[in-house]
């Protein structure tokens, strides 16, 4: 079985929960997803089975879209309110100042990586050292906000969504945002609601998948310029040769008796493989 599924990923459950799960549905190791999900974050997970976890990281490199909720006064060693809590307070925002900080905040920022995240420092990942209480030096990576919205504001939580680039950590843009009013927050709650072209409700239930379930494949995934080709060039793509085609765009989909075989990228006078399904 080789293609993409889509699943709403349920609270409580670790993103590699899920692959672990559609891998003895299928039964393939050959699993894959594109962008961790907190346990706690529900949402869209994107699966990759068989040959299309080659694609792993052009989807995961996709922006994502968020709906989070944040609760003042609370600041967690997790960055959500299942963590430990560091600290509180009773600090009082007003709405205006709330609103004015979600205008004003920086579309384009530094954003340090939290601790509890699987990203690595000499080879171990952070909340590894977490765990073993060492202390580390965290890193710092630009994200990029192309949309950030005020949507509630309920005693001390705040609602908003936000649709983010690839390494941008919800938790993080939390506490971020907080300080802004001169406080601390963590992260009560999260759905991530797109992930590139997918959406929520493009999704299924991990518990009403069976093997039986469709998936989709590189036609319903990318919506690049389609160029047909002979069986010649169909043997060269299976060879993973370079090629030279009439086109000037910077990918493109290469299509064999009506289907769909390969994706093809620019690069100078002619065109590499990015991923193939023969």
């Amino acid at each position: 079985m080789d293609g993409i599924l889509l699943i709403n990923k349920e609270s409580g459950w670790t993103s590699r929960d899920v692959v672990n799960k559609v891998g003895h549905i299928f039964g393939t190791k050959k699993v894959g997803h594109a962008g961790t999900l907190d346990p706690m974050a529900t949402g869209v997970l994107v699966v990759c089975i068989g040959k299309y976890t080659k694609l792993v990281d052009i989807l995961t490199g996709h922006e994502k879209e968020y709906v989070a909720t944040m609760r003042l006064g609370i600041k967690t060693d997790t960055g959500d309110i299942t963590g430990h809590i560091l600290e509180e307070n009773d600090s009082v925002v007003s709405d205006e100042m709330i609103q004015k900080s979600f205008t004003s905040f920086p579309r384009k920022y530094m954003q340090k990586v939290p601790l509890y995240s699987a990203v690595k420092i000499n080879g171990k990942k952070l909340y590894e050292y977490a765990r073993e209480n060492i202390s580390v030096e965290l890193p710092t990576r630009e994200v990029v906000l192309s949309d950030l919205n005020l949507l509630n504001i309920e005693n001390k939580e705040i609602t908003f969504s936000t649709c983010v680039s690839k390494g941008t950590y919800i938790r993080s843009l939390i506490e971020d945002i907080a300080a802004t009013f001169g406080t601390v927050a963590t992260m009560c709650s999260l759905v991530r609601t797109k992930s590139g072209n997918f959406k929520l409700n493009d999704c299924v239930e991990l518990k009403n998948v069976t093997q039986d379930t469709s998936l989709l494949h590189i036609e319903d995934l990318f919506f690049y310029p389609k160029i047909e080709i002979d069986e010649i060039v169909k043997n060269m793509v299976k060879n993973g040769n370079k090629l030279i085609l009439d086109s000037v765009e910077e990918r493109v989909l290469l299509v064999y008796r009506s289907c769909v075989v390969a994706i093809y990228e620019k690069e100078n006078q002619e065109y590499k493989l990015v991923f193939k399904v023969i």
